[in-house]
């Protein structure tokens, strides 16, 4: 595996739903606030179907609010939620559109967002919303820089973005050492209260047991990848 380059100074995270960054790329994040770095978090969505026994205008102004937290844990003070629905994001223009106006407005030198293939490291299926913002956030990239397109939005066309990462992608090839940064990203997660207080899954109650697996979880992957990069964590991404 090779290192991520570091120089640079603005980078944009993408994703869909609150919690997306917390499961690894939070501790990167970390990282590179605490080099200096300007790192915006922007949402496709604000995480509203994703705590079945709750109703979505209800979870709605929670999830935001967790996430809003989570990214000041890690040293991000600005977090936009675009609108869309979730858990029914489909990709076309009206989702390229805003994620290049966004690129455009932040003018990132690296992007950062979730796997977009078609499963996870290990075999796990990857979600839909997953699959879909993904591979808009790849094509807006490009979209941003072309005056031709999207020629309605005020912002002007931005080609500063060197490269975009993906985290926990099958065919992840750079990392982010966070060994320093670990725990910073575990705190991050704790800020999603809700979400696991309400998480049920294959029976397994959610609260507490539920947040000392998925924390137990990471440590093991960072390990691992930490492992193969000659280092004791690190956090894995795709760069294209």
């Amino acid at each position: 595996m090779e290192p991520v380059a570091e120089d640079w100074q603005r980078a944009l995270a993408i994703v869909a739903h609150p919690d997306d960054l917390e499961y690894g790329a939070a501790m990167a994040i970390a990282r590179w606030t605490a080099q200096g770095k300007e790192v915006v978090e922007v949402l496709a969505t604000r995480g509203e179907a994703g705590v079945q026994s709750m109703p979505p205008e209800e979870v709605a102004p929670l999830r935001a609010a967790e996430q809003i937290e989570a990214a000041r844990r890690v040293g991000v003070e600005t977090v936009e939620f675009l609108g869309f629905p979730d858990g029914m994001l489909e990709y076309g223009l009206p989702l390229r559109r805003e994620l290049a106006r966004a690129i455009r407005r932040h003018r990132p030198e690296v992007v950062v967002s979730l796997n977009f293939r078609e499963s996870f490291p290990g075999g796990p299926f990857n979600m839909a919303d997953h699959r879909v913002l993904g591979e808009a956030v790849a094509d807006a990239v490009r979209d941003a820089a072309n005056p031709w397109v999207f020629r309605d939005l005020d912002e002007p066309a931005w080609g500063g973005v060197r490269f975009s990462l993906f985290a926990n992608s099958p065919r992840a090839a750079h990392y982010v050492e966070v060994t320093d940064h670990l725990e910073k990203g575990l705190h991050a997660l704790r800020a999603h209260k809700v979400y696991f207080d309400n998480l049920e899954s294959g029976g397994e109650s959610g609260g507490e047991p539920a947040l000392a697996a998925t924390e137990g979880m990471l440590r093991s992957i960072t390990a691992e990848t930490g492992a193969s990069a000659g280092v004791p964590h690190a956090v894995a991404f795709e760069l294209i």
